[in-house]
């Protein structure tokens, strides 16, 4: 199946899985996941893989063993692209993509807060994040209320020593060109978009 775009038919699911988060729902409009939601996005990411990697879906199913939220299915079909640290996912509210670390081990952790730190490496990371910022993405990741212990409050980046994970992620919403072979290139833009950012991570934080 080749990429034809993301059909409005794939919000509107979700949007009624929202409402109605039941077996019986998705049991009965399973169908409608498969050819609007599955199909457009694995097609999707077979033409992004040669770029950026294998792709990994996630599944539509919630871990509700330890939530207070006892929902069975996801609101959202995610689709992870590991060997590049690059994201989207489809929701009712339409395209979010992302890209970055944001499952960090201890060991990560530290290395990150060394880096940022450094007055080098920290300002390499400044400029990073100025250029994510100016291709208007929003910088995310887990932070601690405060800087971490051993490193100066006043320090002049302490509030990136506060992050313990680092991504840049934009939400797109339903623009027309969502449901059209266009989609594919504005993925491809906004990835190539958080480059330096992910550059920064793979070079002064790395994967364990």
């Amino acid at each position: 199946m080749s990429f034809t775009g993301i059909p409005v038919a794939a919000l509107d699911f979700y949007e009624d899985l929202e409402a109605d988060n039941t077996k019986a729902f998705w049991t009965a409009r399973k169908r409608i996941y498969d050819e609007s939601v599955r199909a457009p996005l694995e097609a999707l990411a077979a033409t992004l893989a040669t770029e950026f990697g294998a792709p990994k879906f996630f599944r539509p199913y919630r871990d509700i063993r330890f939530a207070k939220d006892k929902t069975p299915y996801k609101t959202h079909q995610g689709v992870w692209f590991g060997e590049t640290s690059v994201y989207l996912h489809v929701s009712a509210a339409g395209l979010f993509v992302a890209g970055g670390y944001w499952d960090t081990s201890p060991t990560q952790i530290e290395r990150l807060r060394r880096a940022v730190a450094d007055d080098v490496a920290g300002a390499e990371l400044e400029r990073a994040v100025a250029a994510v910022a100016k291709a208007k993405f929003t910088l995310g990741g887990a932070q601690l209320t405060r800087v971490p212990t051993g490193y100066a409050k006043d320090h002049p980046r302490a509030e990136l020593l506060r992050y313990k994970s680092l991504t840049g992620h934009r939400e797109y919403g339903c623009p027309a060109w969502l449901s059209t072979k266009r989609a594919q290139t504005e993925v491809v833009r906004a990835w190539r978009s958080l480059t330096p950012l992910i550059a920064w991570l793979d070079t002064h934080v790395g994967r364990d």
